[in-house]
């Protein structure tokens, strides 16, 4: 419960941010009355600002615990190595940063969407006890899919690329509004999604299935859909990562990708779902650290090239939202220049927001130093505020109290309605890729399942893997399974212990997860159908691991290996829903990738 001190503190917080005028819409509805009403609210609030209060808007730090002002004791010891503070209401006391970042897993910021809640009022108690009290906006990365932070109790959803496999702009534009309806219940109103990059390159370490497909259009169309359904739900969309990161074969986050696209390539691969993001209303588009040559010749990632952001970015896409870096604590930004001048040449460049900074304290005293020295103008700390604050502002958190109630996130987290919508829109993305001789669906007969193979963890819960969660689906549905997980690198006792549980069974459920040349899931595969017992294949993550089985008599892409996509793909392979997903991305043949195996849009059904 909030104590008397709070809430005047709320109440004086209100009458600075909101000063007098609740009156119009927010948003592209607004009178001009009242947008200039709103602007006038935003100036007061940078001209009470003082220089250092201004850099802090501009940084989104992430930080350790479940709790604003109590975090467990190896949680402050961690704030303490790490940030210099022992919790994130110290942090934002120190740094009067705009915002936060929540993390699961390795932050620890993130239970149960009742403790969530609770941490997001505490960030805003902490806001609001500024000396120019502004409310933060606490970001995350939801994507779904392989990328999801909030897992326990929200509503999980189809991936990007699932979600290109279904080809439906509203499925699309429906699982933007659930994740955004769930994300505003718990207080959290800029989520970094969609990924708007075109995945053409297989062996894309980072973007793959978080990408919606190869297509430009196509991912163009899904892009503006999850804009729409996010900003329908009142928070921010972030489209990422720009100028495109779909065409790399290193990951950004251990070095520094080179697109070798020509400027012709990247206008008609990269840069149509950017235009399309923009065109919907987009809020934020977050940078990529990679080097594009045909845009910027010099070496410097996109995230400090002046001539991509404010250049292309600004200039050509004409984009006057918030431009938010990727993560600073990336070995790709950190190449060529320190901590501390690593925020001031993304600001120089054109951003706005400095995401993860690895040393809150070397990057904000970085760009203070900056600022003193006359190298950024306080005018431009200005522009990036006002563009925050504004930000803040359509997000609705300058009008009233930015605190959540705990029986709206009872009523909307994990809402009934949510996950009946979800598995729906799953059940439209799985894809049959091969159905020799009707091997699909599985007979009456067949009623004893192995459900063998590849069993990563879910995404936000290790205790939760994919070959006992994809037997117990088919057990729902009345079959009986015996489950066996043999992993990624399955050695040779392991397959042997597969092949001896076959035996008896009438049909076998093998899972993979990114086959290459020399898996020993290749192993596995063939070995299973040397059995003769019926094989279904289905690959958990990547569409791309068929071109490693060979002939393989059922097969089958769940883009991802979490409850409500395994739940959709025995479904499929039950036959009690027909497959209706298609290839968002083609399938070349593994030992000649110039041939094309499965085309894009290819997928089968069981009608013909």
């Amino acid at each position: 419960m909030q104590d008397r001190s709070l809430s005047r503190r709320t109440v004086l917080a209100s009458a600075t941010v909101a000063a007098a005028s609740a009156a119009g819409v927010v948003g592209a509805t607004a009178t001009p009355a009242a947008a200039h009403r709103r602007g006038d609210r935003i100036e007061k609030i940078i001209s009470a600002m003082t220089v250092e209060a201004k850099i802090g808007q501009l940084f989104v730090p992430y930080f350790y615990g479940t709790s604003a002002t109590s975090p467990s004791a190896l949680d402050q010891e961690r704030n303490l190595a790490e940030l210099g503070v022992r919790t994130v209401a110290e942090l934002i006391a120190k740094y009067q940063v705009g915002g936060v970042i929540y993390f699961s897993g390795w932050a620890n910021n993130i239970q149960d969407p009742a403790q969530v809640a609770e941490l997001t009022n505490g960030v805003q108690r902490a806001s609001l006890a500024l000396p120019t009290p502004v409310p933060s906006l606490i970001s995350i990365d939801q994507e779904h899919g392989a990328n999801v932070r909030i897992g326990s109790g929200a509503t999980q959803l189809p991936g990007a690329m699932a979600l290109g496999a279904g080809g439906s702009t509203s499925d699309a534009r429906t699982a933007g509004y659930i994740s955004g309806a769930e994300l505003a219940a718990l207080g959290i109103h800029q989520n970094f999604a969609p990924v708007a990059d075109v995945n053409v390159n297989p062996a894309n370490p980072i973007i793959n299935v978080r990408s919606f497909g190869a297509d430009p259009r196509e991912v163009g169309r899904m892009v503006a859909a999850q804009v729409t359904g996010y900003r329908r739900a009142g928070v921010v969309a972030c489209a990422k990562h720009f100028p495109g990161h779909g065409d790399t074969g290193e990951d950004s986050h251990t070095g520094l990708p080179v697109i070798t696209h020509s400027r012709e390539e990247w206008e008609r691969v990269d840069a149509p779902p950017f235009r399309a993001a923009i065109a919907a209303g987009v809020d934020s588009i977050m940078t990529a650290h990679l080097q594009v040559p045909a845009l910027d010749p010099s070496n410097d990632p996109a995230t400090l090239s002046p001539a991509i952001l404010r250049g292309v970015l600004r200039g050509e896409l004409g984009f006057d939202g918030v431009i938010v870096t990727d993560a600073l604590n990336m070995r790709g930004v950190r190449t060529k220049y320190g901590d501390d001048r690593v925020p001031v040449l993304a600001l120089k460049a054109g951003a706005d927001q400095l995401l993860f900074p690895p040393d809150i304290d070397v990057a904000y005293n970085g760009v203070l130093a900056a600022v003193r020295a006359g190298e950024i103008t306080e005018e431009r700390l200005d522009e990036s505020v006002r563009r925050v604050l504004r930000l803040k502002d359509k997000a609705g958190l300058l009008d009233g109290s930015p605190y959540v109630s705990p029986k709206e996130v009872d009523r909307v987290v994990g809402a009934r309605a949510h996950r009946l919508a979800a598995a729906r829109i799953a059940e439209r993305t799985t894809t049959l890729l091969v159905n020799e001789d009707g091997a699909l669906p599985l007979r009456r007969t067949q009623r004893k399942l192995l459900v063998v193979g590849a069993s990563p963890a879910f995404p936000t819960d290790a205790t939760r893997t994919t070959v006992p969660e994809l037997a117990k689906a088919f057990e729902e549905l009345g079959y009986g399974t015996t489950r066996l997980a043999t992993g990624r690198t399955p050695d040779a006792a392991k397959i042997d212990e597969a092949v001896a549980a076959a035996r008896g069974r009438d049909a076998v459920v093998v899972t993979t997860d990114n086959v290459g040349a020399t898996s020993a899931q290749r192993t596995l595969v063939a070995r299973l159908l040397a059995t003769g017992v019926p094989v279904v294949h289905l690959a958990v993550r990547n569409p791309y691991d068929i071109a490693h089985l060979g002939d393989v008599p059922a097969s089958l892409a769940s883009y991802c290996w979490t409850e409500v996509e395994l739940r959709a793909a025995a479904r499929v392979i039950a036959g009690r829903v027909e497959p209706r997903g298609t290839l968002p991305v083609p399938v070349q043949r593994a030992d000649d990738p110039a041939t094309v195996l499965f085309p894009l849009g290819h997928g089968l059904s069981y009608d013909g």
